[in-house]
């Protein structure tokens, strides 16, 4: 009988532990051990931007290491994880990465899936043209000029649908494609927000080439995204978010991203608690 005893309470031991493996890791999705797996776009100069040299640049970059600092996290505890635009929610929801900071937009349709902290970022829709190009001042000017945006984009149905619909929209496979084409003259124009556009021509080879005609077609809330229903979480983010627009980190980091371009930033948003 002893034997039996010990022998049934070695299994419900098992069980326990086992159980509470299960637990731990679920409710530390997007963490391994000391570490924290972080999604970010790895090809959007001045947002994020995975350098030729391994390293990772940009404003949305920096903003994820101040919040995980503020979460206990130095930056050589980060993995960095691609995040693109597509796959955002699933990462999230899948538990492989436990927030993402990538020109993340808040909207109705994203906070089914999943929730957003902040937001951290206002920026809109616009219109980047080479910089001796006077002929495009108001979207209208559109009309008649061949718009280049990427193969699906929001931005580029927007203009089509509701705002300039002769524009000759032409869907390439990435905004550097429809840079080069700017630049060239292949196109006249290349939209969407204006943040993106800002990054691109801030790089040093761009600069003094292209201009942002300044336009607002739209609002865009950068958020951070992370897994529904995770309060405790969003609040830190957003503790985290408060702080660095009080202590200057914010102004100091738009500054330095998108100065170059002359970009024509929004002040902080207010963080939605």
């Amino acid at each position: 009988m002893k034997l039996r005893s010990v022998s049934a309470a070695a299994a419900a031991a098992v069980v326990l532990a086992l159980t509470a493996t299960a637990c731990g890791s679920g409710s530390d999705s997007g963490s391994n051990g000391d570490k924290i797996n972080i999604g970010i776009k790895f090809d959007q100069p001045g947002l994020g931007l995975k350098t030729p040299d391994g390293t990772y640049a940009g404003f949305d970059v920096d903003v994820a290491k101040y919040v995980a600092k503020e979460l206990g996290y130095s930056e050589d505890k980060i993995n960095w994880k691609q995040a693109p635009s597509a796959e955002r929610e699933n990462l999230i929801k899948n538990g492989d990465v436990k927030f993402v900071v990538a020109s993340y937009s808040i909207n109705d349709k994203r906070k089914k899936e999943v929730d957003f902290a902040g937001p951290y970022f206002l920026t809109h829709q616009d219109l980047l043209v080479r910089a001796d190009d006077k002929s495009i001042t108001k979207v209208e000017d559109l009309n008649s000029k061949k718009l280049c945006s990427v193969t699906g984009s929001t931005s580029a149905q927007n203009v089509k649908e509701k705002l300039a619909p002769k524009a000759n929209l032409q869907q390439l496979g990435g905004y550097s494609e429809c840079l080069t084409g700017l630049e060239n003259k292949a196109v006249d124009a290349l939209t969407t927000d204006a943040s993106i556009l800002a990054g691109y021509a801030a790089q040093k080879e761009n600069q003094g080439k292209f201009k942002l005609v300044g336009l607002k077609m739209s609002d865009e809330n950068y958020g951070i995204g992370l897994k529904k229903g995770d309060d405790e979480l969003r609040g830190k983010i957003n503790k985290a978010l408060e702080k660095m627009v009080s202590d200057g980190t914010w102004e100091k980091l738009v500054k330095e991203h998108f100065g170059p371009s002359g970009y024509q930033y929004e002040p902080a948003p207010k963080v939605q608690n």
